[in-house]
């Protein structure tokens, strides 16, 4: 390991409380938070060994980068590509019936996934209308969204569980 990631590291051993706190402040969901911890590390750990040797206080640093990912956050949730239309599409795919008698109540079950597809965050949702309108793959997905593939995997599992264990609540 690079002598700067293990001061990297170790100040994320020390910080990451901290950081996740100041996240937690910041932003609506918790898993955005979490998002926001991990891209930090990410950037630190990016620096060029030659720029690492200039910064001369590790944590400001630190809670600069932290600063700046809460403004792009802010910014990716304005810029949200999740419109009415582009729900219509994902509630098309997600509502269709499993079964014959399923088709009777098809516009009512459509109904309550767009209800609860609105209750998931703005991440999440955006997240699902990428991957089942738009057929984006998780890596397109996580480009565009400045996550990790690992994170739009998690974002669709967690999307999918919500909306089926709601849903099982309705039936």
């Amino acid at each position: 390991m690079h002598e700067k990631h293990k001061t990297w590291s170790a100040l994320f051993a020390a910080k990451g409380a901290t950081l996740s706190s100041y996240f937690l402040r910041r932003v609506a969901h918790r898993w955005d938070a979490q998002d926001l911890v991990q891209e930090a590390y990410l950037r630190l750990l990016r620096i060029e060994p030659a720029d690492a040797a200039n910064i001369r206080n590790p944590e400001a640093y630190l809670f600069t980068v932290a600063a700046n990912l809460v403004k792009e956050h802010a910014v990716l949730q304005q810029q949200s590509p999740v419109s009415g239309d582009g729900l219509e599409d994902v509630l098309e795919q997600l509502s269709t019936p499993c079964n014959a008698e399923a088709d009777m109540d098809r516009e009512l079950r459509r109904q309550r996934l767009g209800t609860l597809i609105q209750r998931l965050s703005p991440k999440c949702r955006a997240v699902l209308v990428m991957h089942y309108r738009d057929d984006l793959s998780y890596r397109q997905i996580a480009e565009k969204l400045s996550i990790s593939p690992n994170m739009v995997k998690k974002y669709i599992v967690k999307g999918l569980a919500a909306c089926r264990q709601r849903m099982a609540d309705y039936e």
